[in-house]
């Protein structure tokens, strides 16, 4: 009798694919990115910027590791961290709208912006479990809240995780938008 073999999708689509992508489908548009980090470090600054073409598109970005940086410099809400800490999904939004505003030059606006905010570990962080993480999209038209995400392992597969799904997010919104586009002639 042949043994049952458990098949396992996998992907092979790698963290500068997605980036690629991105840096893609904001050039097609004309359009520019601003990022907002917290535990990620800098990693989705660095996918970015890994692409070659990237200074097209990629304004710059702040990160606000230390929770009194996200009021100063992103202009998120203190009363709210005070209230729910920066894990939490306005966190993240606000960070998205800050990415954009930080990185403005010359008062023409970033178009997009990214902020992640979450516990990669090792321990819990504001009553909230290692792995759990939220992240922000803002653009000129709304600015949204991802999450909770739950992602498993130790603090670099966290970050990981949350870098290739903020990215991946993003690329999504943007294909979604351009598809509507090319379905909807002007």
């Amino acid at each position: 009798m042949p043994s049952q073999i458990a098949y396992i999708k996998r992907s092979s689509e790698t963290l500068h694919d997605v980036a690629g992508d991105v840096i893609t489908l904001l050039k097609q548009a004309g359009e520019t990115i601003g990022v907002a980090e917290s535990l990620t470090g800098g990693g989705i600054m660095t996918a970015i910027t890994s692409v070659s073409g990237a200074s097209a598109v990629f304004r710059g970005g702040v990160v606000s590791y230390a929770t009194p940086l996200k009021a100063r410099l992103l202009d998120v809400d203190t009363a709210l961290i005070a209230q729910h800490g920066v894990i939490h999904e306005d966190v993240a939004r606000q960070m998205a709208i800050g990415a954009r505003n930080v990185t403005t030059i010359n008062d023409e606006p970033t178009t997009w912006g990214i902020g992640t905010t979450g516990v990669a570990g090792p321990s819990s962080q504001d009553g909230k479990p290692v792995g759990m993480v939220f992240i922000g999209i803002a653009s000129p038209s709304e600015a949204l809240a991802l999450g909770p995400f739950h992602f498993p392992g130790v603090r670099h597969h966290v970050r990981q995780a949350t870098i290739m799904e903020a990215l991946a997010q993003l690329r999504e919104i943007l294909r979604a938008r351009s598809d509507k586009e090319v379905a909807e002639p002007a």
